[in-house]
């Protein structure tokens, strides 16, 4: 039994292409700066964030976003190491995020680029 996910309750639901914490950049009125979040990028091109690992299936994510048709790739422009954005298609806003190591970054913007162009 698979604790905090329901793949036992629905065995024939795809796996997530791509799961793990990232740090997020946050850049509202009132915090800047970097928050982790558990990310989960769906086998149907969703990519979905929460707070927390243990939030996955039991809380509705922080935010969805459909990555078919957006723009991503590496971002040196911060001046931090592993950041990469992703710009979705409606480009109401860029999404920064940074990995904790150049293996990690790289896992990501390829499950990503992979949604991006089914």
């Amino acid at each position: 039994m698979v604790v905090g996910s329901d793949i036992s309750r629905y065995p024939n639901t795809p796996r997530p292409t791509c799961r793990g914490y990232l740090h997020k950049r946050t850049q509202s009125a009132i915090l800047k700066g970097w928050r982790k979040r558990w990310f989960v990028l769906k086998h149907n091109g969703y990519l979905q964030y929460y707070k927390h690992k243990k939030d996955e299936g039991k809380c509705r994510p922080l935010e969805v976003t459909k990555l078919e048709g957006a723009e991503i790739g590496v971002d040196t422009s911060l001046g931090k190491p592993f950041v990469f954005k992703c710009i979705p298609q409606n480009g109401n806003r860029i999404f920064y995020f940074c990995a904790t190591s150049n293996q990690e970054m790289k896992r990501w913007l390829e499950a990503m680029d992979k949604a991006v162009h089914p």
